[in-house]
């Protein structure tokens, strides 16, 4: 199968509907009740954003995930599209779009989320193509549709496809789920949940696996963690002012996989893909908040 893509990402897309507050509500207390300060409808979803910054950053990448019939389905296809992501192995389903509550506290940039999506969107194993997901260099899953994620993923490296995944959440799959990937990439709350260890670096030597290149795991504002062999690498966080911390984590991995293809070594890789995140943590908005190149080469000079 000849290459097409660079980058082809399998998982999910959503309109964001985002309110910013004072500060977080908390029933029965004083901020039960408080005013918005602004609100904004942004694209957004966690593979649709790190695909648009793969883009961004100069690869050629392609989304397969459903697009819902509504009119935020087609902003939502638009959206990529405009931003050089191909979409044509994406279907349409007859369903409203996924879409999501977003809460931003004011004063930290923190964010709660509240999503909701049809089951309908669900794409089955047996609408993969593998044709499509094997013409690429790199194959990048999430884990809200665990099944299909799995099936993908297993064809990708079947075909010696690099396979990278954003894992955020634990369930009874996701241990296959990290199994079957060859550069899983965590948040940073799963090793814990799905070692017992605390200790993040014991707890990725638990998770690793022959065929894993390396295990990368996001650590927030203090920046990320990488396991490569037996060999333990940090890169801290970059201080900057923060307004909005939704989509961080994809355009990280969007950062991290263009590093990883270009050839970058493991150090370097961590400090790029930080290095974007922060930038995206300056701005509104998930696939908004998507940084240049030329961005994050800045950054990186400033803070050498």
């Amino acid at each position: 199968m000849s290459v097409v893509f660079d980058v082809i990402g399998v998982g999910t897309n959503s309109l964001d509907f985002v309110y910013v507050v004072p500060t977080h509500p908390l029933a029965g207390t004083g901020t039960a009740k408080q005013p918005v300060l602004a609100h904004r409808v942004s694209p957004g979803g966690q593979t649709a954003t790190a695909l648009c910054a793969c883009a961004a950053f100069g690869l050629r990448a392609a989304y397969v995930g459903a697009f819902g019939s509504d009119a935020h389905g087609t902003r939502m296809r638009d959206e990529l599209t405009s931003r050089g992501v191909d979409t044509r192995a994406a279907p349409t389903k007859a369903c409203p779009n996924r879409h999501a509550v977003i809460s931003i506290d004011e004063a930290r940039g923190d964010r709660v989320v509240l999503w909701s999506r049809d089951a309908a969107l669900t794409l089955d194993a047996g609408e993969l193509r593998p044709d499509v997901l094997t013409g690429t260099r790199l194959l990048h899953v999430d884990d809200e549709d665990e099944a299909t994620a799995l099936a993908a993923a297993r064809i990708g490296a079947a075909a010696g496809v690099i396979v990278t995944s954003d894992i955020d959440r634990v369930s009874d799959r996701t241990r296959d789920l990290v199994d079957t990937v060859t550069v899983p990439i965590f948040a940073e709350h799963v090793p814990e949940a799905l070692t017992g260890d605390r200790d993040m670096a014991r707890a990725l030597r638990a998770l690793r696996r022959p065929h894993h290149t390396m295990l990368c795991v996001t650590l927030g504002e203090r920046g990320a963690m990488l396991l490569m062999g037996d060999t333990v690498i940090s890169a801290p966080g970059l201080t900057v002012n923060v307004v909005d911390t939704t989509g961080a984590g994809d355009v990280f991995r969007g950062a991290f996989i263009h590093a990883l293809l270009r050839g970058d070594l493991p150090a370097d890789i961590l400090r790029r893909a930080n290095a974007a995140a922060a930038l995206a943590c300056t701005r509104h908005g998930a696939i908004g908040g998507v940084p240049q190149l030329r961005e994050v080469e800045e950054l990186l000079s400033r803070t050498q």
